[in-house]
């Protein structure tokens, strides 16, 4: 089983994005949050096809700690649907990688 993962979201304005970031590695649920964009996002909403402008939060975080950090994210997106999709992270390099669990909540 993988121990790091990538969890990607969404957001409409960068001041969210910035906002998100800053509460997941506060919280130390994410070690670090990338924010990338503005990017065009195109989807289907309501029945019809929707072309919008967001901002992408990449952020690093360990296996165990995604039920809260997935918690987390919808208590403060702004989306009724959020985009939250984890991927394992099967390498990385090692400094970086103990580098990113100094950083996270320990065990409780």
């Amino acid at each position: 089983m993988n121990r790091y993962i990538q969890v990607i979201t969404t957001v409409d304005e960068k001041e969210e994005a910035e906002m998100l970031s800053e509460r997941l590695v506060e919280r130390r649920l994410a070690g670090c949050v990338q924010i990338i964009g503005p990017i065009t996002s195109t989807y289907w909403w309501n029945d019809k096809v929707e072309n919008a402008e967001e901002w992408l939060c990449l952020i690093k975080s360990e296996k165990r700690l995604y039920d809260e950090l997935e918690r987390t994210v919808k208590d403060i997106h702004p989306y009724e649907t959020p985009e939250i999709i984890c991927i394992p992270i099967s390498q990385g390099s090692e400094k970086y990688l103990e580098w990113l669990s100094k950083e996270l909540k320990q065990n409780e």
